[in-house]
């Protein structure tokens, strides 16, 4: 198995670069300030970047720009490339596959490729079900094709969304978002017959003993009351919600819904997109709880950076969508095919879902231990996550007022000393931890450190 560990500054084996962080100057330098304005003058202003510089190669757990300044990568592209930028099994695979042909449209002339990833993820997805697959391009695709099985195969329409949720940016998936901006605003009328009920956040529970089977009866009551349940083709959830804040909710409240969905007819999808596929220190977070879903929405970390997503789930349910009511052209394309059996060869030689747990470990010590030094007036509200999905979300000091500025200040820093972080949360005051998992202790632990510092001049404890 790979070894995590390197010297300070060495190339470690299996990657290109040197991981080590490192910035030459002001930035953005006069190469990402150049390519910044040819993109003013092209691309539309409502595509936002986070980072103000622009990439010329990555590998490993760094990122390296235009003008040669090298960042600790601790957002893997929002959770994208878990095994690294450029994994040497990924761009093998997909070398190979360029050189043969790169499309043929599934739907027209089919390849063995798009049967491997779905024989794989039969395989890895849970339940002992007979299961069935369909490839396409991003998230939000595959959620409204898992929307689109379950109102066909229930017959019903009515679908259940959670507060702080986030399925992602096409019509039906910002109906089911519930942030509106920057996603929904003005961007309306939305797809009807969706209904949003509360979510389990321990955090912000206005009654903190709450259990996580009380909370799911919550919402059970609220959808029974306020739908029906002989009305609801499904319910949707992440997890351990992205965009929201990574918000994990309390133990039992997903087999509590589980359960319910099972005994009333209603599909139950878990929404992998962000968590799938070694992140959170399982192959997909509903493991940690048992919970099968009839459906599962995967994404992101599947193919190492190439575009594909996937639904997989009982065979029942897909097979009873009539002939060519599923698909698109490039969905399953071949190149991202080979990407995905690549990417997921490397998780299971390197095991990275034992990698994210390491990750944890060290990340939760770490800020646990720096919690617990701060007081009552830290400004860290709660460290939270699974695996190599963790966050800090951050509050006014000695309550849990949303600190949103002194999220945004944070993260600026971190920027500075060469550390890319990502923000996120419903009050844009959580720092999401994304590192590719196959970042080397040394190199997480500079990035940490970089982000201790950070969180101490941000007024920790003053």
């Amino acid at each position: 198995m790979t070894t995590f560990a390197t010297t300070p500054g060495a190339v470690a084996p299996g990657f290109r670069l040197e991981q080590k962080r490192r910035i030459n100057g002001d930035f953005p330098g006069p190469k990402s300030t150049e390519l910044a304005a040819r993109r003013a003058a092209v691309v539309a202003k409502g595509v936002a970047s986070g980072v103000p510089v622009y990439a010329a190669d990555a590998d490993g757990g760094i990122i390296r720009d235009v003008d040669g300044n090298s960042f600790i990568d601790l957002g893997s592209g929002i959770a994208v490339t878990s095994v690294g930028a450029s994994d040497p099994a990924v761009v093998s695979a997909v070398k190979e596959q360029v050189e043969h042909f790169t499309h043929t449209c599934f739907m027209v002339t089919p390849y063995e490729g798009y049967i491997a990833v779905a024989e794989q993820l039969a395989e890895l997805t849970p339940g002992d079900f007979e299961k069935r697959t369909v490839l396409f391009n991003s998230g939000a695709e595959a959620v409204e094709n898992a929307v689109k099985v379950a109102r066909l195969a229930t017959g019903r329409n009515a679908v259940v969304a959670f507060d702080h949720a986030y399925h992602g940016r096409t019509n039906l998936t910002m109906a089911l978002t519930a942030k509106s901006m920057p996603y929904k605003t003005n961007f309306g009328p939305f797809a009807p017959e969706i209904y949003r009920v509360p979510m389990s956040y321990p955090f912000r529970e206005e009654n903190p003993a709450i259990t996580g089977p009380e909370a799911a009866q919550r919402a059970i009551t609220m959808i029974e009351k306020q739908i029906g349940a002989e009305s609801v083709a499904a319910i949707i959830i992440e997890p351990i919600q992205g965009e929201g804040g990574f918000i994990v909710p309390a133990e039992g409240f997903l087999p509590a819904l589980a359960e319910w969905a099972t005994a009333n007819g209603v599909v139950f999808i878990a929404d992998e997109v962000q968590s799938g596929f070694c992140r959170t220190g399982e192959w997909f977070a509903v493991n940690h709880e048992g919970v099968v879903p009839d459906i599962i929405t995967m994404a992101k970390g599947i193919a190492g950076g190439m575009p594909l997503s996937a639904i997989t789930g009982r065979a029942d349910l897909l097979d009873a969508v009539h002939a060519g009511g599923l698909g698109g052209t490039y969905g399953g394309n071949p190149v991202a095919c080979a990407a995905a059996l690549g990417a997921i060869s490397t998780m299971r030689e390197q095991d990275l879902a034992g990698r994210a747990r390491s990750i944890e470990a060290q990340v939760t010590e770490r800020f646990a231990t720096l919690q617990s030094e701060l007081g009552e007036q830290s400004i860290i509200g709660e460290l939270r996550g699974r695996g190599g999905m963790l966050a800090i979300e951050f509050v006014e000091p000695g309550g849990k007022t949303p600190n949103a500025d002194a999220t945004k200040a944070i993260a600026t820093q971190c920027l500075r000393e060469g550390v890319i972080i990502l923000t996120c949360g419903t009050y844009g005051n959580v720092i999401r931890l994304l590192p590719p998992l196959v970042i080397t202790d040394e190199l997480l632990a500079d990035g940490l450190d970089v982000l201790e510092r950070a969180i101490r001049s941000a007024g920790v404890g003053s």
